[in-house]
């Protein structure tokens, strides 16, 4: 009986030391909520345990309450060594139990930085991803988007708007984002136009797919957009151009039998007019032929520029074609001085193509200026002027054909090299699209511009012969 009566007061002194031990100091931060928990948990079981110890030794203390009057069983004091033991194994737990408690705040920390690690990777790529990026949840709200996205629509700060409020109710887009969230459908490589805020319509590229969670319950929608503006365009030219070519071989053949026609008629015109008296009846004849031959040449011209150029590559001295066009210019136009200056190197490409462009250009500044003056012996001069430059590592030769003739009027100056556009009465518009096709299958351009002092200038673009070596000069250039 005294042995439990001093396990009795060895509890009583645990509980005394227990509710004797100085508090925590205070934590930097809160500790989460489970962790907390754990640790009160773990502590109310430890007490529990003691108190169950109590109850046994209250129950045994009952149970021997017949033989308190012997001195055997009288209450001895407790030991000083039951003490410390006791405390000592208390000092244990508690030990053992905040190092439990520092592990778990150590891991707590190795995870959120994962986390916070994580997002900001999730976002960085998010905001430099090129394809639009758009996560709308199921009430219709985007909660994620970047910076392709919003340039993509042409509407900024998207997040946390409505997208029908952003895209339009009646939209096509929208119509897409309602069935996917509706109907949990996916959409793959679809093509909708798309209205910006200033009135742009663009040609937009959507992929759709529904988020679901595991009862399969649309929870959202995840949107890829890309902008297909540039390339939709394209792929309308490139039909154009295909119609335009199919159209240009049918009127081709249309063209051949006209001209077959117009020679049969030219050499009825001519017999009627051989034949026939002088008078109203050859005379109407030869108004026949007239016309039978403007036509002839209008069909002529077209079947040029309807023709698919076959382009002889070679080595073409460029000053001497220049010499000969000068010698041409001024036969035909003994009025207009023609000349030539600058530098003309070898160029690579057809030599009777190059010709026929570079004397087109020199006879309309010849006729141009010949309209403007008629005073005088000169009425005016046309100057061929030869430049070679380098463009993007390309090396080009430029032939400037200048005049001081009226120049060309603003409205006319974009419509110079448009089929079928001319402002001459008699003109078939069919010479300077030809020079521009010329120029553009042997891989450069030409282009028209008014000079400040009056005057225009017309510029035949063609790349150089790659070979090094001395240029070749025109008279003029070589003095």
């Amino acid at each position: 009986m005294w042995e439990l009566l001093s396990n009795y007061n060895a509890l009583e002194l645990v509980l005394a030391i227990q509710m004797r031990l100085p508090p925590r100091a205070p934590r930097p931060q809160p500790q989460p909520f489970w962790l907390s928990a754990g640790f009160f948990f773990t502590l109310a079981l430890f007490f529990a345990f003691l108190l169950a110890l109590w109850v046994l030794f209250q129950a045994a203390r009952k149970k021997g309450a017949g033989g308190l009057g012997s001195m055997d069983d009288a209450p001895r004091p407790a030991s000083a060594s039951d003490m410390a033991f006791a405390s000592a194994s208390v000092q244990a737990v508690i030990q053992r139990l905040r190092a439990q408690e520092q592990e778990l705040q150590k891991l707590h920390r190795e995870a959120k930085e994962r986390a916070a690690q994580t997002e900001r990777l999730t976002e960085a790529v998010t905001r430099q991803m090129p394809t639009g990026l758009l996560l709308v949840n199921a009430t219709g709200m985007i909660n994620l988007t970047n910076p392709a996205a919003e340039q993509t629509l042409g509407v900024g700060a998207l997040q946390y708007r409505r997208y029908s409020d952003v895209l339009g109710p009646e939209s096509p887009f929208t119509k897409l984002l309602e069935t996917c969230l509706r109907e949990s459908r996916t959409y793959q490589r679809e093509e909708v136009e798309h209205r910006t805020t200033s009135g742009e319509v663009r040609h937009l590229g959507l992929t759709i797919s529904p988020v679901t969670r595991d009862s399969q319950k649309v929870a959202g929608a995840l949107c890829l957009l890309t902008d297909l503006t540039e390339l939709t365009g394209l792929q309308r030219a490139m039909r154009l151009k295909e119609s335009l070519a199919t159209l240009g071989e049918m009127s081709a053949g249309i063209a051949h039998e006209f001209k077959n026609s117009l020679a049969t008629i030219s050499a009825y015109a001519q017999l009627v007019q051989q034949e026939a008296p002088a008078g109203e009846l050859a005379e109407n004849a030869g108004k026949i032929l007239q016309e039978a031959r403007t036509l002839t040449h209008v069909v002529t011209e077209f079947l040029r520029f309807a023709r698919p150029l076959e382009v002889s590559r070679g080595s073409v001295a460029l000053g001497a074609l220049v010499d000969r066009v000068v010698t041409e210019a001024g036969e035909s136009h003994p009025r207009v001085e023609c000349r030539a200056q600058g530098e003309f190197p070898a160029v690579t490409g057809d030599e009777g193509l190059l010709r026929q462009a570079l004397l087109n250009l020199v006879r309309n500044a010849a006729e141009a200026v010949s309209q403007f003056r008629r005073e005088g012996a000169i009425a005016g001069h046309v100057v061929i002027r030869g430049e070679k430059t380098e463009v993007a590592g390309r090396a080009l030769v430029h032939i400037i054909v200048a005049d001081d003739g009226p120049g060309i009027a603003k409205d006319v100056l974009p419509k110079l090299f448009l089929p079928f556009y001319t402002t001459k009465p008699d003109g078939t518009g069919l010479g300077l699209a030809v020079v521009q096709k010329i120029a553009v299958n042997h891989g450069g351009g030409a282009e028209a511009r008014n000079l400040p002092g009056g005057g225009a200038e017309f510029i035949l673009t063609v790349p150089a012969e790659p070979a090094t070596g001395s240029p070749v000069d025109s008279p003029e250039g070589r003095a």
